[in-house]
């Protein structure tokens, strides 16, 4: 079988390692901090040393990491896994990036002659675990059917969406939609408790009607309940991606003023200290909350 490595093994891309050696790929591991692999080489998985000792050998190298920043870490450098990745295999980038570094990497992969993919990803922690991602993927089409039974391992959706930087590009669509309706939610709860309106009844009716989007049905309870400690994405990462997001919709000419409010309620929250909960905390911005309740 392929040989895979994983390098970064947050919530999403412990899952994706997981999800691999269940499906019987032989698979290395590399993480800043490595106790967070010790349940993977307990389940049969080769610890690196360095996201170089990770990708030799490999066929394809999956990089989950947090952004741009921590992407050129691991892919750049004399350490980094493109200097020692065979030339004609594949490198998948599963993180949330910018539109120019993606098409930057791409041009990196070139040098090394190794073949890059960007696929990042949707779903909870629980998807994650259970191999049931959505992967947003720019490819060609051959090397989309290639890479195919890989990414069918740990998602149940893949998604092919053009040439490369295209799944980055709808990803960035995808949580800059997601925060804007969750900072909707956070006004619309705010606004029914300030109106004394029975909650478990507008829990209820927003969620069967047309208002109930997957994301919101998904926050509503942790939003009125105000606890953001089960961390599904984190605030960080919210924040980030609708940065990189208003970056590329400057660089079209495309105006997202919704999108603007949530990044600046996003930024607000993210002041509070608050960037490790959930990026649902956001409602607590718009409560005029200092401090978390939970």
């Amino acid at each position: 079988m392929q040989r895979i490595s994983v390098m970064g093994l947050g919530i999403m891309g412990g899952g994706i390692a997981h999800n691999l050696l269940k499906a019987g790929y032989p698979l290395a591991v590399y993480n800043r901090t490595p106790e967070k692999a010790r349940a993977l080489l307990d389940a049969g998985a080769t610890w690196a040393s360095s996201p170089g000792e990770a990708a030799r050998g490999a066929d394809i190298v999956i990089s989950v990491v947090g952004d741009d920043a921590a992407s050129r870490g691991v892919w750049l450098g004399e350490r980094g896994a493109l200097v020692a990745m065979r030339p004609g295999a594949i490198a998948l980038e599963c993180t949330t990036l910018s539109i120019g570094w993606v098409h930057e990497l791409e041009a990196q992969a070139q040098v090394h002659d190794v073949r890059f993919v960007d696929a990042p990803m949707a779903g909870s922690k629980d998807a994650a675990a259970a191999g049931q991602l959505t992967l947003f993927v720019g490819a060609t089409p051959g090397l989309f059917e290639e890479l195919h039974p890989v990414l069918a391992s740990f998602a149940s959706s893949v998604i092919h969406f053009g040439p490369t930087g295209t799944g980055a590009m709808y990803k960035l669509i995808n949580n800059m939609i997601a925060a804007s309706h969750i900072t909707a939610l956070a006004e619309g709860i705010a606004m029914a408790e300030k109106a004394g309106l029975d909650m478990s009844t507008v829990i209820k009716t927003i969620t069967t009607g047309a208002v109930g989007s997957p994301i919101v049905k998904m926050k509503v309870q942790q939003v009125v309940q105000r606890d953001h400690s089960d961390t599904n994405f984190a605030l960080r990462w919210m924040h980030k991606d609708l940065t990189y997001a208003l970056r590329a919709a400057d660089e079209l000419g495309v105006p997202l003023p919704a999108a603007a409010l949530a990044h600046e309620l996003l930024r607000m929250a993210m002041q509070k200290g608050w960037a490790d909960q959930d990026f649902a905390v956001v409602a607590e911005v718009v409560r005029g909350e200092q401090e978390l309740i939970k």
